[in-house]
Parts: structure tokens; sequence; C-alpha cells
């Protein structure tokens, strides 16, 4: 990604630091700070998860913004016994997330991209990842304890309302000034 920044004009005038955005400090603070499409998830624990809401609180600015868009758990649709749940398929694809932990709330994301077609599985691709899946509550709590407060909860960037039925979410906390 850095490397594309790189070959856009006025690039070398951005800061680029690579790090654990749980850990990771750089100087300054900001007026926002987010994490998009499930970023949060990437973080496999919940030390990890609330970590990252400090750390974010501690880069932003009195009345700065910490922004998070992802999506709710689709547990509620899996029938008893089962753990997994397609979310997306077509021609040569099949996306799926597989519920093997929920104790400590981990899913397995799986992608099977079939290139050629010739059904062997010769020249496809699958990539599968972990994810600690989070609640809207639960991220609220974190909030809490890096001293945030909740502004703002929708159930996508076009603003329309959160309610039990949204497949994800976009939530806005906020440092008191």
């Amino acid at each position: 990604m850095v490397e594309q920044l790189r070959t856009k004009p006025g690039s070398d005038e951005i800061a680029v630091t690579i790090g654990d955005i749980a850990t990771t400090r750089v100087d300054g603070t900001f007026r926002l700070a987010y994490l998009v499409f499930n970023t949060i998830n990437n973080l496999t624990t919940q030390d990890e998860q609330v970590a990252c809401f400090a750390n974010a609180a501690a880069h932003l600015e009195p009345g700065g913004y910490f922004v998070i868009e992802v999506g709710v758990p689709d547990l509620r649709r899996l029938p008893p016994g089962e753990t997994t749940r397609v979310f997306a398929h077509g021609s040569g694809y099949v996306g799926f997330d597989e519920y093997t932990d929920l104790v400590d709330q981990i899913l397995w994301s799986h992608h099977w991209r079939i290139d050629g077609g010739d059904g062997d599985g010769s020249d496809g691709d699958v990539v599968s990842m972990p994810f600690r899946y989070v609640w809207p509550s639960e991220l609220d709590l974190m909030a809490r304890l890096a001293g945030l407060v909740r502004r703002e909860r929708w159930s996508s960037w076009t603003r329309e309302p959160f309610t039990a039925d949204s497949p994800s979410h976009v939530s806005v906390w906020q440092k008191p000034a």
C-alpha cells in the first residue's frame, strides 16, 4: 500500500508509519482516527482491541473523534449446530465465515476463487484469515475504558438508522474536550 501511495503526486508530503494499530505511537494529536472495513477484527484478542481504543484515544486531541466501520456478527442466522455462513458467492468465488470459537469470539473468513474453471482447483486461490468479531455494545465499553463517549451509530456511511437487523455499523466516539 505504501508503494502504491508513493506513486501518487504529492505523496512525499504524507508521513507513513508502519506498525500495530494497538501499540504504535506517532508524534502529535489528531482530530480524527478511524478504522474501516472490519479492521478492528484483525486484532484477534479482546486485550488487543482494548489497547487499540486506548491508543486511538491517546492520539486524539480533545474533542477529536474515533470512527469504526465493522460488521455485526451473523451468529443469529446460524441454525443450531452449524458453524459456517456464506456471505458471498458467484461465478468462480465463494466467501464464508466459520465461527470456530464462540467463547473468545473467533471466526475464520475463507475466500475461495477459481480462476481457470477446469474444476481441479489448481489454478484457484484460497485465502483464510482469523478475526475476532466484536459486538457494538462491547465496542462501546472499550471506548468508555479509553475515556471516549459515543456520539453516533449508523447502519452504514449513508447514516441509515442502526437496528437489530443491521449487518454492519459505523460508530463514532469522541474524546471529551
